[in-house]
């Protein structure tokens, strides 16, 4: 998720934003009734765009004077997260409803993308379905509500039960450590070079993925974090942030993860999903709950994947404290700021959340669920197997600062791991680099030594 934007300023945000993928050159201010929707489609993520198709139809069929204009930005995460504020840059081309991840609620709704719809809630019979944590996902630092959940996440490691077998690893494998990771990692090596042992992503390209599924998932198992919650300040030096960083270091000087030509690809992501695991070329993966949603149907169905891969919760360092950890985040459907009816952009929302096609979506993007009647639904809990291993992982999780510098302090993570894992920088200077960075985005006085 990396995201510089403050360099891209400069650029026609205009111009650029009509050459998305998906996107046309019709004004989101227009009182046309049609509704613009922007969100993510990838070769690997493909459910927002099938709710969203669904939704279109149910719509139109119920309101015949509206039109919807569905606008699928096919691009990566931080991609996506890029072409999605220069289409805000401009009331001409902001969409009415977005795709918003939860940790970009706070820093859009401070620059003025997004508009809040308490008003909306309180007369919407679905809100009550709802947890809290949903609900809070969703505000801004006013404490007004900006988005709804589409569900959360959680992150483990998967892992190839014929390639564990193989290796002479069992396949009931359960890490304790991240020395049990490394240790399985330099059999895997051992016992079959042609086969990635372990990947954990580290590009800055990947953006947050990098920063979430990797760093983080390490950080969070370490007695530090990004930001003391006891004091509210932003940590520099700290020993959790250097061990991470060791952690990468070890993975590429022993070469256990991908080559850093592959790791830097962009789609590297999508790649692991949908081909190194799937053909057998990667043994372990640190990654979301999401991914057996794209082998249970669609483009990259997979069947066999129940009997090949493992699940594991990712241990903490050395074992210690709850044992396990594990990161949480989501994504939300929000009402864009320049939306030129915001009545009927919060009647697409509310058509995309029914009962009906929550539960589609949950299902279908290996979501957990965070509103009762999809959490209570056997057809859910019966959909997909791997629902109730990454369920577990919910009291071990931890959920990013929710703060509105936190992406912009987020974006220096990648470059820190990225350095490290292709050798451009030793860990003590990446991490230099970073709380240098930290410093000039929150001030000194807001930061505290590790």
């Amino acid at each position: 998720m990396k995201r510089s934007l403050t360099t891209l300023g400069l650029i026609g945000v205009a111009s650029l934003a009509l050459g998305l993928t998906g996107c046309s050159t019709g004004d989101s201010g227009s009182d046309d009734g049609t509704i613009k929707v922007a969100y993510q489609k990838t070769s690997s993520f493909t459910a927002m765009d099938e709710l969203m198709q669904q939704v279109k139809k149910e719509y139109e069929a119920e309101y015949t004077d509206r039109t919807v204009e569905l606008i699928p930005i096919e691009a990566e995460q931080d991609q996506y997260f890029t072409k999605l504020a220069l289409m805000n840059g401009s009331p001409d081309t902001a969409p009415d409803v977005i795709y918003e991840d939860t940790f970009q609620i706070r820093s859009d709704a401070g620059a003025g993308y997004l508009q809040p719809i308490d008003d909306y809630l309180t007369d919407w019979d679905g809100w009550d379905l709802y947890d809290d944590g949903a609900k809070q996902a969703g505000l801004g630092d006013d404490g007004k509500t900006y988005g709804i959940s589409l569900g959360t996440d959680t992150r483990g490691l998967y892992y190839n039960k014929q390639i564990f077998e193989a290796a002479g690893l069992p396949t009931d494998w359960a890490p304790e450590s991240w020395d049990d990771i490394l240790d399985a990692a330099r059999t895997i090596k051992a016992s079959d070079p042609d086969v990635i042992p372990f990947n954990a992503y580290a590009s800055n390209a990947l953006g947050e993925a990098t920063s979430m599924q990797g760093f983080e998932m390490l950080l969070y198992g370490t007695d530090d974090q990004l930001l003391d919650t006891d004091t509210n300040k932003w940590v520099t030096g700290s020993k959790g942030f250097l061990d991470s960083l060791a952690f990468y270091q070890t993975l590429a000087d022993e070469e256990l993860g991908p080559d850093p030509a592959q790791a830097l690809d962009a789609g590297w992501g999508s790649k692991v999903s949908t081909e190194l695991l799937p053909q057998g070329g990667l043994a372990i993966a640190l990654d979301g709950s999401w991914l057996p949603s794209q082998w249970i149907s669609g483009e990259n169905e997979w069947p066999e994947w129940q009997d090949t891969m493992g699940f594991a919760a990712m241990p903490t360092q050395d074992g210690g404290g709850d044992g396990f950890t594990s990161m949480s985040g989501g994504w939300t459907l929000a009402l864009g700021a320049n939306a030129a009816d915001p009545d009927a952009a919060f009647d697409f929302i509310a058509a995309a959340l029914t009962p009906e096609n929550a539960l589609q979506y949950h299902q279908e993007a290996g979501q957990i669920a965070v509103r009762s009647d999809v959490a209570e639904n056997q057809e859910y809990l019966d959909y997909n197997p791997s629902f109730e291993f990454f369920s577990s992982l919910v009291p071990y999780t931890h959920f990013r600062p929710a703060t509105p510098d936190y992406s912009q302090i987020s974006s220096n993570i990648p470059v820190a791991t990225e350095s490290v894992f292709t050798g451009q920088a030793a860990p003590e200077d990446a991490q230099a680099q970073y709380d240098e960075a930290l410093v000039g985005i929150v001030g000194e006085e807001n930061t505290q030594a590790g």
